[in-house]
């Protein structure tokens, strides 16, 4: 093991703790945990996402000295962590707090660079490092999440390795990305795909996040309900709450709150499949129209809602024949949805160039 080659990645956002360690793009560990919410809830307080990450955090890190079977101390250069969502001014949410006081603390101790990074630049990164778009220098991508749901164009920003990581407590200029220039060019103008799924679930008696579980039903569910109106898409922008409104009055209609669970599961499944093909059907269009605006036709989809295979299928079926190439995770290291893995690649570009 090289002493000058690993990074370590931090992340805490409002579902799941994630630290990994990289070297040279290969992936030595990757430990998360999702934050525990009570069933029937639909998320946490940020004081209490807070509160479970740092008693997370030690934790993952003992299992991480156990697995990595190696001396942690003599193997990190640097240390990377998520400090805001976005790459932007103002961009703040307090559960970042807890990794980036973890990921600071240990980098002081080792004395070693620490660097801040926006979590959505690692969901990026984590999918464009292991695609055919790793070198790309301008493309769209898509992160669709729990809280967020945004279509971005992307152009690589020139840096300088040894100026950054010589620079005063190596963090970055406030309001910018590290290494791209973010544009938001479409999305929701309300709630995110994300909350449309959970709530769903969540009010069908499924625990929260509720997206996978319900994934699994749509992929093995072979016909559709015709209860909801499809999802219009005008500019690139597109309003979710009428849909979420639609969806819990059909649930309340069928006596599917989760309070009564002997209802019949087909009519359940189906209404599941049609969420997931209403959500399909307008993401397509979203994507189209950026396509068409920005003239690119590689688009890197992020986010736990791209983990879902059945949109990755529907989708990428839609827009293959008319020439759009769809990015998505290869599925086995699961990196569409929340992880360390991204943050850490952003710290190596300053530790392997």
């Amino acid at each position: 093991m090289t002493a000058d080659r690993c990074v370590l990645g931090v992340d805490t956002s409002n579902y799941k703790t994630s630290i990994a360690l990289l070297n040279d793009e290969d992936i030595l560990f990757d430990i998360r945990r999702f934050l525990d919410v009570k069933q029937g809830e639909r998320g946490l307080r940020q004081s209490d996402a807070l509160f479970q990450h740092v008693k997370n955090l030690p934790e993952l890190f003992d299992e991480a000295s156990e697995e990595a079977g190696f001396d942690l101390s003599r193997s990190i250069a640097a240390v990377s962590y998520s400090s805001k969502p976005r790459p932007a001014e103002g961009s703040y949410m307090p559960c970042f707090l807890a990794g980036e006081s973890f990921a600071r603390s240990l980098a002081a101790v080792l004395d070693v660079p620490v660097i801040g990074f926006s979590h959505q630049e690692g969901h990026i990164q984590a999918i464009k490092s292991y695609t055919e778009m790793a070198d790309m220098d301008e493309f769209l991508a898509c992160h669709f999440s729990g809280g967020t749901c945004e279509v971005l164009h992307i152009r690589n920003r020139a840096y300088d390795p040894y100026h950054l990581i010589r620079g005063d407590g190596f963090q970055w200029v406030h309001g910018e990305g590290a290494f791209y220039d973010v544009d938001i060019i479409g999305g929701s103008k309300d709630i995110s795909f994300g909350q449309v799924l959970d709530r769903a679930g969540v009010a069908l008696g499924f625990s929260f996040p509720s997206g996978r579980q319900m994934d699994d039903i749509a992929m093995k569910t072979r016909r559709s309900s015709s209860m909801l109106t499809p999802i219009k898409v005008i500019d690139g922008q597109i309003n979710l709450s009428g849909i979420d409104t639609q969806i819990k009055n059909k649930i309340q209609s069928l006596s599917m709150s989760r309070s009564v669970m002997n209802v019949d599961d087909q009519i359940r499944d189906e209404l599941i499949r049609e969420i997931f093909i209403r959500i399909s059907d307008c993401l397509a269009e979203l994507l189209r129209q950026a396509s068409r605006r920005s003239g690119l036709q590689d688009i890197i989809m992020s986010g736990g809602v791209s983990s879902s295979r059945f949109i990755r299928s529907y989708v990428s079926d839609q827009l293959e024949e008319e020439g759009i190439i769809v990015y998505f995770d290869d599925n086995e290291n699961d990196l569409a949805t929340d992880n360390a893995v991204g943050t850490a690649l952003l710290g190596g570009k300053l530790i392997w160039t």
